[in-house]
């Protein structure tokens, strides 16, 4: 007697493009419920899109982190900021009354050797207006470069360096003890290297990997030059025909690749107070284009 294979039928997220080729909203998922099969789908999307946003969800510190480990392994809240509590040291609290919040456009933790693989933020308190948040996507930003400055990209390499941001913190607020960060307890922030232009490791496709957060400098190059080339990679990569923004209200839950995108937290809200609960997926070390 043969037993026959069930095979399921893919799932099929109901998805609200936010542009060609890049965001979504996805309605009609509730993100504590979701079958496997729906993780599945959600997990091929995020990587299709690069930012899904979902509203008027009901996660909380736990159901978040649970949700995290459907889609991927969680790594500490974060290198050197400690956790939001001992039950919940994967959350990373951002908190604008104690310096939490990010004005400027970066790609999460690219100044250790293994950046994450991406995040999942949800809102905690927001104030009655501002603090949008907007993503830009480094694929179709590469892709859009004239095709000589795509040539002098695959070829570089840059330093990234985490000690401008938490050096202090690392070393005042944690007594220089920071999380464990691949195996190991973080004591410095050594300045690493990656790639200008990262070939993702799901797709193949090219993004433009650096930031104005963590780049300090293009390995190998002169000081000027090294320059002129960031600015024009970041001017670049966030042209408006790049980027999506996010309005947030309480409920919302957005998932993003941080291997192909880059993003920046408006701060504009004055004394308002804005609290956003943030995990992390561990990811791998970047790879740049076959020289």
């Amino acid at each position: 007697m043969t037993t026959a294979l069930v095979r399921l039928d893919p799932v099929h997220l109901d998805l609200e493009p936010l542009g060609p080729h890049f965001g979504a909203v996805v309605h009609g998922l509730d993100l504590t419920t979701a079958t496997d099969e729906q993780i599945v789908a959600l997990r091929a999307a995020l990587v299709e899109r690069k930012v899904l946003f979902l509203r008027d969800q009901t996660l909380n510190e736990t159901s978040q982190v649970e949700l995290g480990r459907r889609i991927g392994e969680l790594t500490a809240s974060h290198p050197v900021v400690g956790g939001l509590d001992e039950a919940h040291p994967e959350v990373y609290a951002l908190d604008s009354a104690d310096n939490g919040f990010a004005d400027v456009w970066h790609t999460d933790v690219t100044f250790m050797k293994r950046p994450p693989l991406g995040s999942i933020l949800r809102p905690v308190v927001l104030p009655p207006s501002g603090g949008d948040t907007n993503w830009a996507d480094a694929q179709l930003a590469y892709d859009s470069l004239a095709t000589p400055v795509q040539q002098l990209a695959d070829q570089l390499t840059a330093v990234h360096d985490g000690t401008r941001e938490f050096g202090y913190y690392l070393a005042q607020r944690r007594g220089g003890k920071g999380n464990v960060w691949d195996g190991e307890t973080v004591t410095r922030l050594d300045p690493v290297e990656h790639p200008v232009v990262r070939v993702h490791p799901e797709t193949g496709r090219k993004g433009i990997f650096v930031n104005p957060g963590f780049t300090s400098h293009i390995a190998g190059v002169s000081e000027h030059e090294s320059r002129a080339i960031l600015d024009l990679l970041y001017a670049h990569l966030t042209k408006p025909e790049h980027v999506v923004r996010h309005r947030w209200r309480l409920g919302d839950v957005a998932l993003w690749d941080n291997r192909s995108t880059a993003h920046y937290a408006n701060r504009d809200y004055g004394t308002q107070r804005r609290v956003m609960h943030r995990i992390t997926l561990r990811g791998d070390v970047p790879r740049g284009p076959q020289r």
